[in-house]
């Protein structure tokens, strides 16, 4: 069985056209210039295959992308010379990220840090995100939420059949330990026609608001606010999707005591 993100990373962008990246890049924006940050070094924190990225770049941030899958960041750098941009992409895990110096902003979206199974984990993600942040830097965040699945996807098979792939995503939620596993299974065609098979696993966990926001506190950083998605709405019981805001604590600014 493959590693997650291995063989998928070249269908990646492909099955993941439902997602409304424009919509989240202009969400994103607007909550970075709501607090003054319209430009500089900004990290995308689990990047993939640099979607958000380089929209992010477009919106005129100098970008930083990190993730731990080689094949994701293979997909990324081909749009990189696509575009003749200037993002640097890291192969690094997020847990143990390093920066050359600190950044105004960091973000992760498409529910990147429900990859982290531990809390200990999460906790250390966030304090290296305090660290490398600028004095007052933002961090802004998604997560997938414990109904989205225990109640809409868990337990579920979906399967989709494209021009050149296809896959078979079994969903199983773990409601003990608030762990969904997904083996994804993907038929993808070669060449000659044929189409091969191979298997993933991926394994997500979910954490309560109050967990996160705990953690959060925890590792230095103050909590701003907490919305249902990429929306303004306050997190409702059916809330599939939390995106978080959060600022840097900890550094003084340049000219204050």
């Amino acid at each position: 069985m493959e590693n997650s993100y291995s063989k998928f990373a070249c269908v990646y962008d492909e099955f993941m056209d439902n997602v409304c990246y424009d919509e989240w890049a202009s969400y994103l924006v607007s909550m970075l210039s709501r607090y003054g940050i319209n430009d500089g070094l900004v990290l995308d924190l689990g990047c993939g295959t640099g979607r958000m990225t380089q929209l992010l770049d477009d919106a005129g941030y100098d970008m930083i992308g990190v993730d731990g899958s080689w094949e994701m960041l293979a997909q990324a750098m081909e749009k990189r010379e696509a575009s003749r941009k200037d993002i640097l992409y890291l192969c690094q895990q997020m847990q143990s990220f390093e920066l050359y110096g600190t950044v105004r902003a960091v973000v992760s979206v498409c529910d990147c840090l429900n990859y982290i199974l531990e809390e200990e984990e999460l906790k250390k993600i966030f304090s290296l995100v305090n660290n490398y942040l600028d004095p007052e830097g933002l961090f802004v965040f998604d997560m997938n939420t414990e109904y989205l699945y225990r109640d809409v996807i868990g337990e579920r098979t979906i399967a989709e059949n494209r021009e050149v792939s296809s896959f078979i995503w079994e969903n199983e939620y773990e409601e003990d330990t608030r762990t969904n596993t997904y083996l994804l299974t993907l038929f993808l065609r070669e060449p000659d026609g044929r189409y091969a098979k191979s298997e993933e696993l991926h394994v997500q966990r979910a954490f309560p608001q109050r967990v996160v926001e705990r953690l959060l506190e925890e590792a230095g950083m103050k909590l701003i606010a907490v919305y249902d998605g990429y929306t303004t709405d306050a997190p409702a019981a059916d809330s599939e999707r939390l995106t978080f805001i959060a600022m840097e604590q900890g550094k003084k600014k340049q000219g204050k005591d």
